[in-house]
């Protein structure tokens, strides 16, 4: 048996990048961060704020909401799995990245302080 399980709470980095295909599904991109805070340690030495930065993606349903609802420095909650995945650069290097495939997800930004371009409160998106 294995787990591949990841919870994340953390703050939207840029606007997230949604694509719609044809056949009526769509994917959404976005990075997230999540900071460690700063702290001293007994004997005075200075440990400093520590923020990592994560590549989520999101699919179908979770991509959709996202596209409406999600902006940068919105505070998310984020359960999924890791991925590793390779690509060639230009120069022809292989590279590696890891992303986290969202499963669940829930909006933490308070409703109030924003709006989207209907005027609308995003309370009326149901976190799924």
């Amino acid at each position: 048996m294995s787990v591949n399980k990841v919870i994340l709470l953390g703050n939207v980095g840029q606007d997230p990048k949604v694509k719609y295909f044809d056949s009526n599904s769509s994917v959404a991109t976005f990075p997230l961060a999540t900071t460690e805070r700063g702290y001293t340690l007994s004997n005075g030495t200075q440990i400093p704020e520590r923020t990592e930065w994560h590549n989520i993606i999101a699919s179908n349903r979770t991509a959709e909401i996202i596209d409406k609802y999600v902006h940068k420095g919105d505070k998310l909650y984020i359960e999924g799995k890791l991925r590793t995945r390779s690509y060639t650069d230009k120069s022809g290097a292989t590279r590696y990245t890891t992303e986290v495939h969202v499963d669940n997800m829930e909006m933490l930004t308070p409703k109030n302080t924003k709006t989207d371009a209907q005027g609308e409160n995003p309370a009326s998106a149901t976190p799924i």
